[in-house]
């Protein structure tokens, strides 16, 4: 059973199918963990200080452990585990394990150490209460980032070797011990447990993948090699790509750090509405490219340009076929899906408004925020991290100058639109860089396709927003449940109307979209010849 839980997916597809159903599982579990967080404390000190703990134990993470594995483990370890029958994936596999380990482990001891000077920096306008609860809530959840270290070096070999079950379950699990943590753990340990929580959520994520990779032949070994080519190999990439990862994560902390500075609730706000966001990017965004990066990197290894731009002009479009009603759909009923996940208990009315318009800000780039995953892994597949670095860069610096500017006006809502500004040019450089460079990145057949499918999506909104205001006079939006069957009614409405118009346009990802659909649900319901023995 293990080893089929642990099957290759054979085509981006199918990979993408599997990465992007789990991530929707793994959202909607995140959306009640988000839901039973804000009943629990609302929009107050609990949870500004909670998500701010977060900040530096994933700073250091995103930055070592990320940094090395998306740039320069991944295509390597790709390359041995499709050539070589001598398990050289698997030293390698050992070699980055224990460097990590160690290298993420005596930071980690230092963060400790110094985290209570480093609370003053995180959030600056919190008083001393609140920055000394940040600091030991940090000190645990250190913890669980050293746990996913662990399990993410297991994750990027399961996504080398194209398997992608087991992967893709992992953050359910991790979703599921935070909430073990809000509804078990706090009314034993007090607030505390809330920072339990992640630590059994990375444990349980570290089971998983493990299991995994055990499947596939891995065994641990101590060893250390720091003078290995690989070591090296990966050390020199892994430099350009911290660097940009460390751009991206700045902004997130510089966002706390404002944050901090406004409303009390503003943090919580501001977190809530990035989660919701990032519910589509992903779902979708995140799913196709790292369904697409092995592929990405096979071709590139065996010098088939022509073949690399195809993959990357079908995924994109592939992509924009879910993201386009998507981002019209969460622009529209933004204000529902706050309502549900949540706007409960002591959140109340006013915060749920100020996040959905947060929210707001947020989406509008959600096609762009999506793409970019795509494109970085496009560099990185050819060995190149110092672009996404410098281009990530100069869209901090707009990102600073822009946050500066618009909060002193909007508030928290500021935050959202500055993001947005950073990314957009974030992209443009992205692809107009990689477009010089590849000659071609087939835009004429990309936009030919977002035509057809922006047209599908202005009958989506139109329906959408016509059913929205319908179901006002059906039924009263004073329950979950009421709210619940607008948004679905709405929604679903929308998206019928999405799918008959993209496909009565013909456009050629919904008309596969759809071909797909009705082959493997034929397939599925094919007849079977049945055979009566007489007895």
């Amino acid at each position: 059973m293990i080893k089929w839980l642990n099957g290759k997916s054979e085509t981006i597809t199918s990979a993408a199918a599997i990465v992007a159903s789990f991530s929707v599982i793994s959202r909607l579990v995140g959306f009640v963990r988000d839901r039973i967080l804000a009943g629990a404390f609302g929009a107050g000190d609990t949870l500004d200080v909670y998500f701010a703990a977060f900040r530096i134990p994933d700073l250091l993470f995103q930055l070592m452990v990320v940094g090395a594995l998306s740039a320069s483990f991944i295509p390597l370890f790709t390359k041995y585990f499709r050539q070589t029958k001598n398990e050289k994936e698997w030293e390698l596999t050992n070699k980055i394990l224990n460097l990590l380990v160690v290298g993420f482990g005596l930071f980690i001891l230092l963060g400790i150490i110094f985290i209570d000077p480093l609370s003053g920096i995180i959030a600056p306008g919190f008083d001393a209460g609140k920055q000394e609860a940040l600091a030991s809530m940090a000190r645990v959840m250190f913890g669980a980032q050293f746990l996913l270290c662990i399990s993410m070096v297991f994750g990027s070999v399961l996504q080398g070797a194209k398997n992608f079950f087991l992967y893709s379950l992992a953050p359910i699990f991790y979703n599921l011990g935070i909430i073990t943590g809000v509804v078990f753990f706090v009314p034993v340990l007090g607030e505390m447990g809330l920072a339990w929580g992640v630590v059994l959520g990375a444990f349980l994520h570290l089971v998983l993948q493990y299991v995994g990779v055990n499947v596939l032949g891995y065994k641990y070994r101590i060893l250390f090699k720091f003078k290995d080519k690989d070591v090296i190999y990966t050390l020199k990439h892994m430099l350009p790509r911290v660097l940009g990862l460390a751009v991206n994560q700045v902004n997130f902390l510089l966002m706390t750090i404002i944050a901090s500075t406004l409303a009390v609730g503003s943090v919580t706000i501001l977190q809530f509405a990035y989660n919701l966001n990032f519910f589509a990017v992903g779902v979708i965004g995140v799913s196709y490219a790292v369904a697409a990066f092995p592929t990405l990197c096979e071709l590139y290894n065996k010098g088939k340009k022509k073949e690399l731009v195809d993959t990357f002009s079908k995924t994109a479009r592939q992509m924009l076929l879910f993201l386009v009603p998507a981002t019209i759909l969460f622009i529209l009923l933004r204000a529902q899906v706050v309502r549900l996940v949540v706007g409960a208990g002591q959140f109340d009315w006013e915060a749920t408004i100020l996040t959905a318009n947060t929210l707001g800000f947020f989406v509008i780039t959600l096609i762009i925020q999506s793409l970019i995953y795509l494109l970085v892994r496009m560099y990185f597949a050819q060995g190149n991290t110092k672009a996404p670095f410098i281009y990530g860069l100069i869209a901090a610096i707009i990102f600073v100058l822009s946050a500066v500017m618009l909060t002193e006006k909007f508030g928290v809502l500021g935050l959202g639109a500055a993001y947005s500004i950073a990314v957009t040019v974030q992209f443009i450089l992205l692809w107009v860089s990689l477009r010089v460079k590849m000659g071609s990145l087939q835009e004429s057949v990309i936009l030919k396709s977002l035509w057809r499918m922006s047209l599908a999506g202005i009958v989506c909104a139109f329906c959408a927003q016509g059913m929205k205001y319908l179901v006002v006079d059906w039924i009263e939006l004073d329950t979950f449940l009421a709210v619940f069957a607008q948004l679905m009614i709405a929604g679903g409405v929308g998206m019928l109307a999405y799918v008959l118009s993209a496909y009565a346009l013909r456009s050629k990802e919904m008309v596969d979209f759809v071909a797909g659909f009705k082959k493997r649900l034929l397939k599925r319901n094919k007849p079977q010849e049945t055979i009566v023995t007489q007895i």
